[in-house]
């Protein structure tokens, strides 16, 4: 919807058999998906690691230097860190490439997930009101999360995160505009 800029190299490619008309996140938002899971993950992979070194740094190291125990218990923490952060990196970078999203005459879809496919649908009749959050982070890179109150009691709220801001501003007008529509019937 939004023209790239020479920064931005543009959206990813849609999947093989994937529909023209749903949309991708913009390449911009890749780095809050890997923010968002690596660091997650990298942490208690380091604790498991340690705790790991510690148990096998007991069974052998313990004749060493007073210290020497600790040694595994570092190598450990090093390894869990490690294998952590590259699974949280694998996962960031899968969940933004199959997150989507798409705007209709009937409403909002969301679309994520590949292996454990989730497709989220919110009829433009359905919504009761509209936010636009940004963080910090996603101020820095021109990107916004839109949530979409519905009048359901279960899930009552969607979040598509990490949109372009010009994407979320259309979207929340564009459903806004509905709403409003519907009030005037």
């Amino acid at each position: 919807m939004t023209p790239p800029s020479a920064a931005d190299p543009g959206p990813a490619l849609p999947l093989a058999g994937e529909p023209a008309d749903w949309q991708p996140l913009p390449i911009r938002a890749r780095a809050l998906f890997l923010l968002g899971t690596m660091p997650s993950l990298a942490l208690p992979g380091a604790v498991i690691g340690y705790l790991a070194g510690q148990v096998g740094g007991g069974l052998g190291f313990q004749s060493l230097v007073g210290f020497a125990s600790l040694v595994p218990a570092l190598i450990g923490s090093a390894c869990g860190l490690l294998i952590g952060g590259g699974f949280g990196f694998w996962l960031g970078l899968k969940r933004y490439r199959y997150t989507f999203w798409r705007l209709d005459s009937e409403g909002l879809a969301v679309r994520r997930g590949r292996m454990w496919w989730r497709e989220t649908r919110v009829p433009a009749t359905r919504v009761q009101h509209l936010d636009l959050k940004r963080g910090p982070l996603q101020r820095r890179r021109q990107l916004a999360t839109l949530v979409v109150h519905t009048a359901g009691t279960r899930h009552s709220a969607v979040e598509v995160v990490h949109l372009d801001l010009a994407d979320a501003e259309h979207l929340r007008d564009r459903l806004a505009r509905q709403i409003d529509h519907d009030d005037d019937d």
